[in-house]
């Protein structure tokens, strides 16, 4: 709620004409709003469908799998044919989300800007944007949103990012939003890019109105159906009943609608229309420019599954239920058969016993069955034994979530599958259950890619002045830096790892040990630099960890800046030469330092220097 309250105050009231694009014909306000309202209707009704089907999902992911959807559109229960009948649920849909929740939530890649060329410029400029991103994803809390957004996409299949800009505070804003709360022109367009426009409804309070327009609206009393007792779901005038979600009514509330236009030849800058009740609160330009050249949708679509041709991602969910059904109905006849067997039918002869009696007190130990004399003994009827055939399809049931839902035991249970003893065989197992995940994983990693542009081009447009900002490497140590909006020339974003879900820290480290027991690591005579020993550690996890590598560190932190600042730099008594050495030439033979001369000469005479002071017999003098 706090950066949708931050994206609005940029958007406070109506504008003037004179305030407006020029290019866009200033309509009447009532025309403006019944527009936007009717087609915001009619979006409702189109999306219904799928709306039903994101319900259903959730239904099932919480443990209520006994309803679906009716021929009038709505979620309805379904009750029992009669009173002994088992309706429990055994919940393997729950188990499946969590697993691919929790292995996608590993998927962090870290974005980094790519320069235009080699030239100095351009590269200097890439180092700052990566800098700035990496800045901005600790204050957007980006794993958060990611986590959160992940949740409603593996659930519902779909979820969005919402970009936004603080004025006040001089930053980017990053919201998640339900599918609820988004409507596209057309549910068959295959993305943002090809929506014509986009809808984004949302419910806040009376007060909330009031303080981000300036305008006073009278709330109504509106359901609200949550996931949990803060993320709102639906209560858009939907009056369906679902008991297994957080049903809530609120008083005082405000459907708030914003329609965003992409950018035509009828409006260059596109158009954004923002409606609360019968008040038109904003009619405008789009506020950001986010796409290449130009104004774009401040939304980011994230899909667990894609669907060809349609706007809307399908979750593994809808493909479980069939099975979850089967499987429950199958545990369930299972356990009524049992009871059967141990608490058994009685017969009796009519008339011969107190049937009441029986009824309410059973056939407990030692019990005294008094019956009619001359009429037949009451007797237990023969219930024979549970056919194998419920065992055999419960068997098969289970093989069938792991074949349709791509988790399998190894990753859902933490246990090794059964007849499965060799490491080889474990680890394609591993490999089969990350190939399954890869579509979702590009998803997550397409969505963090769009984010860091458009971050970056968010500080490029509104950055008018000095902005200072800290930039740290998780290796305690940190460096604040200035930058303006013009200096953000680079928004060409790619990763630093390919394959989050293989590369963890357990499997760094034992790639890292079978490279230093085969030598790779050591220089000619099988030693380690005290360099080399300061980046393994780094790499295995443990940054500074021991109190010789402080001292290192220090002397390779010192070699970066004189890199970089080869006028001032100055060989001390106390320095590594070997260390300074090393880091010296790994800069200029890199493309860093081609296009300066000058500093390229500087910086050999000073690696000249180094080497005199560490072939000195004596030491430095």
């Amino acid at each position: 709620m706090k950066a949708e309250n931050k994206f609005h105050s940029r958007l406070k009231k109506t504008p003037t004409s004179a305030e407006r694009n020029e290019k866009i014909a200033p309509p009447l306000a009532e025309d403006v709003v019944k527009d936007v309202k009717r087609d915001f209707a009619e979006r409702q009704r189109m999306r219904r469908p799928y709306e039903l089907s994101w319900q259903l999902n959730m239904n099932f992911v919480m443990g209520n799998q006994y309803c679906g959807i009716s021929p009038r559109g709505a979620i309805e229960q379904e009750d029992k044919y009669y009173f002994w009948q088992e309706k429990q649920v055994f919940n393997h849909i729950a188990t499946i989300v969590d697993t691919r929740v929790s292995r996608l939530n590993r998927v962090r890649p870290q974005p980094v800007a790519r320069p235009f060329s080699n030239s100095e410029a351009d590269v200097n400029a890439a180092k700052l944007s990566t800098k700035i991103l990496s800045a901005a994803s600790q204050k957007l809390r980006l794993g958060e949103a990611v986590s959160a957004a992940t949740a409603w996409s593996e659930v519902c299949g779909t979820a969005f990012y919402k970009l936004s800009w603080d004025n006040d505070a001089q930053e980017a804003q990053l919201s998640v939003c339900s599918p609820f709360e988004i409507y596209p022109d057309s549910n068959v367009t295959a993305s943002l890019e090809e929506c014509t426009s986009l809808i984004h409804a949302k419910v806040y309070s009376s007060d909330e109105v009031k303080d981000l327009w300036g305008v006073d609206i009278v709330g109504e009393k509106v359901k609200v159906f949550a996931y949990d007792s803060a993320q709102t779901l639906g209560g858009l005038g939907y009056n369906s009943v679902i008991p297994s979600l957080v049903q809530e009514e609120k008083n005082d509330q405000v459907l708030v609608i914003e329609r965003y236009t992409k950018p035509t030849s009828r409006f260059p800058r596109g158009k954004l229309e923002i409606v609360a009740g019968n008040n038109l609160l904003y009619y405008g330009e789009l506020p950001y420019r986010l796409g290449e050249e130009s104004e774009f949708y401040p939304f980011v679509r994230q899909v667990s599954l894609a669907q060809p041709g349609c706007f809307w991602g399908t979750s593994m969910v809808e493909r479980v239920i069939p099975i979850q059904r089967a499987y429950n109905a199958v545990k369930n006849r299972k356990h009524e058969f049992l009871n059967r067997i141990s608490m058994g039918v009685l017969t009796v002869e009519d008339g011969s016993v107190d049937t009441d009696d029986l009824e309410e007190e059973g056939l407990s130990p030692g019990k005294i069955l008094v019956y009619r004399q001359g009429a037949a003994k009451p007797a237990l009827m023969e219930s024979g034994n549970i056919p194998s055939d419920f065992t055999y399809e419960e068997e098969q049931l289970l093989k069938e979530f792991v074949t349709v839902s791509g988790v399998s035991e190894f990753a859902r249970n933490s246990a090794t599958p059964t007849q499965v003893t060799s490491g080889v065989a474990l680890q394609l197992i591993a490999e089969q259950d990350d190939m399954r995940l890869q579509s979702s994983v590009d998803s997550v990693k397409s969505c963090i890619k769009r984010i860091a542009q458009f971050v970056l081009r968010l500080y490029r447009q509104f950055v008018s002045g000095q902005k200072l900002m800290r930039f740290s490497d998780g290796q305690n140590s940190a460096e604040v830096f200035y930058f303006t909006g013009s200096d953000v020339t680079a928004d060409d974003v790619v990763f630093e790892t390919e394959n989050e879900l293989s590369d963890s820290l357990a499997t760094r480290r034992s790639m890292l040990f079978d490279l230093l027991n085969a030598g790779v690591l050591s220089d000619g005579n099988g030693n380690l630099s005290a360099s080399a020993k300061s980046k393994i550690l780094s790499m295995m996890g443990f940054g500074n960890w021991e109190a010789a590598q402080d001292v290192a560190q220090l002397h390779i932190a010192r070699a970066n800046r004189e890199n970089v600042d080869a006028d001032h730099a100055e060989v001390l008594p106390v320095d590594d030469h070997a260390l300074h050495i090393e880091e010296h030439t790994r800069f200029v033979i890199s493309a860093d330092i081609d296009s300066d001369k000058t500093a390229r000469d500087k910086l050999l005479r000073h690696i000249e220097e180094h080497k005199k002071r560490l072939a000195s017999p004596v030491g430095d003098k």
